[in-house]
């Protein structure tokens, strides 16, 4: 069952014990600190009884900007604007730096693979019945996910509506902090090679612009195999403008609603022995709170606070602070697959490096050498339970008792590496399909429910199996042949081992492998990308403010409509520092000094 534990890794395609050179702007430490920045604490240290400004004596107090997730866009954001104002960061996980299974490329898929409570993942199922995850750590999904870093294409800034030179200069402020040149496996270059015998032109070299053809791209893993996550960009702030609180799960946003227009005044969080605790906004003009939770946090957050579908908030009598029928709307998921390729080769481990992007829509990507002991993995085989919330949103004719126990029974064993082989991996770019996100209750530490209707357009069926075609081409190429050392596999036996892997809850044809249409839809799983659920024109404006409401910005990939380049994690970081310094020079002008 390797396929399917190492796509329940990849699809959630998400430091280091020591910081970075120090340069101007950025703290030193005198001694060795867990939390690696002094302005880094556990939730529990908070105290909201101090005055309305923010001091610098170590007092909490009300602060300009409370960034409620530390994660791939929250974390930059934060950074730049401490430079000019106090900040608080609410991250309901804990740090990556200490955490191996985070820290190291060859530990990826045991992070994933842990369902534990205190997990840097969160593990949800879609009621599509395809596994997925969240990102629950400082970092977010930069520290879970495969480390791919490539930019979007000038097409997708302009669809944005940003300021193409603002963007030019944030992603360089990124990469020079976290982002690598890879060391091309072998299997690596017989992609890269096979991509090109079969037409994926023209080669572009190492580059971490999206451009046509096939290229190596940039890597968040050093040259020791160390993960450098959106955690690190927080060597930028100003450590005495700045508190990051971690285990801070926030719990609801709360407004004044005594005015016109309802008025965000703070936030209500839990620290990690479940006390309460609330944050204050500061009443200087321009303060905000600003949701930087994920595609699928941040909707979630705004429908718990009192904003979303009216219907949806009364049935779980949560009072209505504001009517907006589009939160949680327009949910979106690049579906991939991928076909299992066997191999006489010695195999290395390697995450995603070389990408062929196609001018069909389609990216096509490769990654191997993944497997571990169950005994080195805290995980435990009762997710699919119909008490566990994992499985609580999939419809219940799929989670029968005998369904369950049978995927039981398959899992044990799944954690070994059962093949010598890899993966090559389609993902559809601009899939037309959309769902919904629901809340299942009001506890913010439950998943809610997320519908992607994968494939329900026919054109992204169409396009899946176009994709399937052109990857067919790439595993029987002559290049490629020549590395695994096999002999020229018959097409459908390869995809039918990939549909006995059983690598998503999804009903069968397994007396169907010829349909490359059926194939999709059997093997369809997540490279987590998803985004949506709090669009721009629907939900916010272009500068991400919350419509109707005061104080409130949603800045994260809750608000794209599609998901920016190969992989969004560039992108993300880049918009973090991007709209800081929008942000500020709103606010201040020329004296914002970014």
């Amino acid at each position: 069952m390797a396929l399917k534990l190492f796509l329940f890794a990849l699809l959630l395609c998400l430091p280091t014990s020591l910081s970075s050179t120090a340069s101007k702007g950025k703290e030193t430490k005198s001694k060795f600190n867990p939390y690696r920045y002094t302005f880094i604490d556990k939730a529990s240290t908070f105290s909201s009884s101090s005055s309305s400004s923010f001091s610098s004596n170590g007092q909490d107090s009300a602060y300009d900007y409370i960034v409620i997730g530390g994660g791939t866009a929250g974390c930059p954001l934060a950074a730049t604007l401490s430079q000019n104002f106090s900040v608080l960061v609410l991250e309901r996980g804990g740090v990556p730096f200490t955490n191996a299974n985070v820290s190291f490329l060859r530990n990826f898929h045991i992070g994933l693979a842990d369902t534990s409570a205190s997990s840097a993942s969160q593990a949800f199922v879609s009621t599509d019945g395809v596994y997925n995850a969240r990102a629950r750590v400082l970092g977010g999904g930069s520290s879970i996910n495969a480390g791919f870093y490539s930019r979007a294409d000038a097409a997708f800034v302009k669809r944005a509506g940003w300021d193409p030179k603002l963007v030019k200069e944030s992603y360089p402020w990124v990469e020079r902090e976290i982002v690598h040149q890879p060391k091309l496996t072998l299997w690596q270059k017989a992609l890269r090679d096979s991509l090109l015998e079969v037409g994926v032109r023209p080669f572009n070299g190492f580059t971490y612009d999206h451009v046509s053809g096939t290229k190596i791209g940039g890597t968040i893993f050093d040259r020791f195999g160390r993960r450098h996550t959106a955690a690190e960009l927080l060597a930028y702030a100003n450590p005495q403008k700045l508190r990051v609180l971690i285990y801070a799960t926030v719990q609801k946003i709360v407004f004044d609603t005594s005015g016109t227009r309802p008025r965000v005044t703070g936030v209500i969080f839990k620290d990690e022995n479940g006390n309460q605790h609330q944050a204050l906004l500061s009443n200087r003009k321009g303060s905000e709170v600003i949701l930087s939770s994920g595609a699928i946090g941040s909707p979630q957050m705004l429908m718990l606070s009192g904003i979303g579908p009216k219907k949806e908030l009364q049935r779980l009598k949560i009072p209505l602070v504001l009517e907006n029928e589009h939160v949680g709307k327009g949910m979106a998921d690049n579906p991939m697959n991928t076909i299992l390729v066997p191999s006489k080769a010695p195999i290395e481990q390697s995450l995603i490096q070389t990408v062929g992007i196609t001018k069909m829509g389609v990216y096509v990507e490769a990654s191997t050498g993944f497997g571990q002991s169950p005994e080195s993995i805290h995980t435990h085989y009762g997710i699919m339970s119909n008490k566990n919330e994992l499985f609580s949103t999939i419809p219940a004719k799929q989670r029968r008792p005998e369904a369950t126990q049978a995927y039981i029974t398959r899992n044990k064993y799944q954690l070994h590496e059962a093949f010598n082989g890899s993966f090559i991996l389609e993902k559809l770019a601009y899939p037309i399909s959309r769902g919904h996100l629901s809340l299942v209750n009001t506890n913010v530490d439950d998943n809610p429910s997320v519908t992607f209707n994968y494939f329900k357009h026919p054109v992204d069926l169409q396009r899946c199996v176009e994709a399937i075609r052109l990857v067919s081409k790439v595993v029987t190429s002559k290049r490629f042949l020549n590395y695994t050392q096999c002999d020229k596999q018959n097409v459908h036996k390869m995809l039918s081992l990939s549909v006995k892997a059983n690598i998503n809850l999804r009903p069968k044809q397994l007396n169907d492998t010829k349909s490359m249409a059926q194939f999709c839809k059997d093997t369809v799983v997540t490279i987590w990308h998803y985004h949506g659920g709090c669009l721009v024109g629907k939900v916010v404006s272009p500068n991400r403010k919350v419509l109707g409401v005061d104080r409130l910005r949603v800045i994260d990939g809750s608000t794209f409509d599609e998901s920016p380049g190969t992989n969004p994690q560039a992108t993300m970081m880049m918009m973090g520092r991007y709209m800081g310094v929008k942000i500020l020079r709103k606010r201040l002008g020329n004296n914002a000094g970014v």
